[in-house]
């Protein structure tokens, strides 16, 4: 699906659901990471995570688009557009919105480089994200030189 068809899908949900148009614009955003959606008070659009269309369908998609959908109206009609406000929990009830959206699978992180330094002097180590400069930096402990010993 691309952002044409999801502006379609947008439109159609709100006039069928809302009985109102959706005059503004819908888009994919990937850099949402922990939310399906998100609408925006200054601008008006709605911006949904194309990942939950990926890992959980289209179902979980229209449910986080009306979810949004809610959020729109309420707040161009200057009620309670609010997770917290009555009138949002009404709306959402009223077109079976959901008020939270279904998790994605968390990924694991990549293992972060370790490397691993040692001091000539007293065979101090010291363990190390980033790289250090060596012909800088000296021993905490006894001031003698420091070499890269490891990287993993």
């Amino acid at each position: 699906m691309d952002d044409v068809k999801l502006q379609k899908l947008v439109e159609d949900l709100s006039s069928s659901l809302f009985h109102k148009p959706f005059k503004h614009k819908a888009t994919f955003n990937n850099r949402l990471r922990t939310t399906g959606g998100r609408y925006m008070l200054g601008s008006h659009n709605i911006d949904i995570n194309p990942k939950y269309y990926v890992e959980h369908g289209l179902d979980e998609m229209i449910g986080i688009i009306k979810h949004e959908l809610c959020h729109y109206h309420l707040h161009i009609e200057g009620k309670g557009y609010k997770h917290g406000d009555q009138d949002f929990k009404d709306l959402l009830m009223k077109v079976d919105a959901p008020r939270f959206c279904t998790p994605l699978i968390k990924t694991p992180k990549p293992k972060a480089v370790s490397l691993t330094y040692k001091c000539t002097r007293c065979g101090q180590e010291y363990k190390r994200k980033r790289r250090v400069d060596t012909s800088r930096m000296v021993c905490g402990k006894c001031a003698g030189k420091i070499y890269l010993i490891e990287k993993g």
